[in-house]
């Protein structure tokens, strides 16, 4: 038997839909991890397909990755632009997040678009740490990566050598 909504019950819907994907952008772990036990889906996402595990790490928010991972978001939910999760937090340089994608299985040789590895994501805008961390893990950076990669390393170099 099928259930239909009221118009009211439908943009009532929608707006909880916009409220979770701000929780997670905001990192309230605990509000979003109760509608998802209401029965929010887990890999939610907005119109641009950004999940809420994507929402959640981007912004720097461990604890809500962390919990939106364990209530089944998918770690590699590409968004429309065929990026990662994992992709967007080593462009930021949340290394903990980093480390936490890839303990869960994230992708880390994944095409973000454009021949764009998470590694070379991290070389590109400077995050040593990361690129550090991903090798570790099997990933490689090629010459052409690591050329890339080399004007925003050395910026981020000379930018702490002077402050």
């Amino acid at each position: 038997m099928e259930t239909l909504l009221t118009p009211t019950e439908e943009e009532r819907y929608v707006e909880l839909q916009k409220l979770a994907l701000d929780m997670a952008r905001q990192g309230e772990t605990e509000q979003l991890s109760a509608m998802i036990d209401a029965g929010l889906p887990a890999n939610l996402a907005d119109a641009k397909g950004q999940s809420l595990v994507m929402l959640a790490s981007y912004n720097g928010n461990l604890e809500t990755t962390r919990m939106l991972l364990d209530k089944g978001a998918e770690v590699d939910r590409r968004n429309d632009r065929g990026q990662t999760p994992l992709g967007g937090v080593c462009f930021k340089g949340y290394l903990d997040i980093v480390q936490l994608f890839v303990e869960r299985g994230a992708d880390i040789h994944a095409d973000n678009g454009g021949g764009m590895t998470p590694i070379r994501l991290a070389a590109m805008f400077g995050r040593q740490d990361v690129v550090d961390y991903l090798e570790s893990q099997g990933a490689r950076l090629s010459a052409l990566g690591k050329l890339m990669g080399l004007p925003a390393y050395m910026g981020s170099l000379f930018k702490a050598k002077t402050a």
